[in-house]
């Protein structure tokens, strides 16, 4: 997994020819290193997925540019646009069944 912010957010997550899962984190939040895992395994068994972190907490304008008010929460990109959006602690069965919606 990449860890992006605002100055590249564009080319790597916009600009992908895949679909990317924007993870929006923070260090503190313990749902967040949960989902973490979850996205870390998803990494490795997917190639046709792009997983990015946001830290919320360094990267505040990207934060309010997509209205993050929780964490965790997962947008996922597919042709530059966001196509879905879930908030909280999520397992790997529920980020497949999302990608799997998404084709």
């Amino acid at each position: 997994m990449q860890r992006v912010n605002e100055a590249d957010f564009t080319k790597e997550v916009l600009e992908a020819d895949t679909v990317v899962i924007a993870d929006f984190y923070s260090d503190s939040c313990i749902p967040c290193k949960h989902v973490g895992i979850e996205l870390s395994e998803l990494d490795e068994e997917r190639e046709d997925v792009k997983i990015v972190k946001i830290n919320v907490n360094f990267d505040k304008p990207l934060a309010e540019k997509y209205g993050i008010t929780a964490t965790p929460t997962l947008i996922y990109f597919k042709g530059g646009e966001e196509k879905q959006r879930v908030t909280g602690r999520k397992s790997k069965k529920d980020i497949v069944a999302v990608l799997a919606e998404l084709g």
